[in-house]
């Protein structure tokens, strides 16, 4: 019998990280959800997602692992634990990030050190600590490494300027680490625009409505369609090095 093909998704317990984990665990993947430190709520996801399904030659289908995704150390031990339980990894979904929201018109409100410091490490460092940390094991099963980006990475601008500006870097960073490590590894990105998590309940309904109206398909992302994205990435054998937007037409 084959073995069942195991994913870790970072920051895995709500909104894109969630979704992704609960596609995956549909398709017959081994789930491990990352998560900081909400520790109910990626036991709830886990339980969710466990309803039906045993374990697989004694090993857990799916599973949770906390870590500090802006620790090296952290990260290394979430690979080692998700190796240790699972026994391969075939995809890492780096979903991981930070922001502060910032007056984007003010120059002012964006030199802040800790915000850009916290940004670089988030949204740069913690992805090329990962992919280090998972890339032997990644290269035994030829597996995929996707990172989760923003369209502020393209357009310049979103929450604050430390976090377009980091988010260019990831995107960047993307076309290099692609290089790097291939053939056996694929490396890829996602950038989504807004999407409709918690995250986006800090916009009023009338600010929300002005953001869909200059998108072209008058919508935004939906959180299905990033997540079969992710998928299409996992899969696909002949992608790496590439970003792809979701944003229903936004910035395109």
């Amino acid at each position: 019998m084959e073995p069942k093909l195991v994913i870790l998704v970072t920051a895995g317990s709500a909104g894109l990280g969630a979704e992704v984990c609960r596609l995956f665990a549909r398709r017959g993947y081994r789930v491990v959800i990352n998560y900081s430190s909400n520790t109910a709520r990626a036991a709830q996801l886990c339980k969710e997602i466990n309803r039906g399904q045993e374990e697989h030659d004694g090993k857990p289908s799916h599973m949770t692992i906390q870590a500090d995704l802006a620790q090296r150390e952290d990260v290394q031990r979430l690979v080692q634990e998700t190796i240790s339980a699972m026994g391969r990894l075939d995809v890492v979904f780096s979903n991981g990030g930070w922001t502060r929201f910032t007056d984007t018109t003010s120059l002012d409100d964006n030199v802040n050190v800790e915000d850009w410091d916290r940004a670089f490490t988030m949204n740069v460092k913690s992805h090329l600590w990962l992919l280090h940390a998972s890339k032997e094991h990644l290269k035994k099963t030829e597996g995929a490494f996707i990172t989760t980006a923003s369209v502020a990475g393209v357009q310049g601008m979103g929450s604050s300027l430390a976090y377009g500006a980091t988010k260019a870097a990831q995107i960047h960073m993307v076309k290099g680490l692609a290089s790097m490590v291939g053939p056996e590894i694929r490396v890829n990105t996602i950038s989504p625009g807004m999407l409709q998590t918690e995250w986006a309940e800090r916009f009023s309904a009338e600010q929300k409505d002005a953001m869909k109206q200059k998108s072209k398909l008058k919508r935004f992302a939906e959180l299905e369609d990033v997540a079969l994205q992710v998928l299409t990435l996992a899969i696909s054998r002949s992608m790496t090095g590439t970003n792809i937007i979701v944003d229903g037409g936004w910035v395109s």
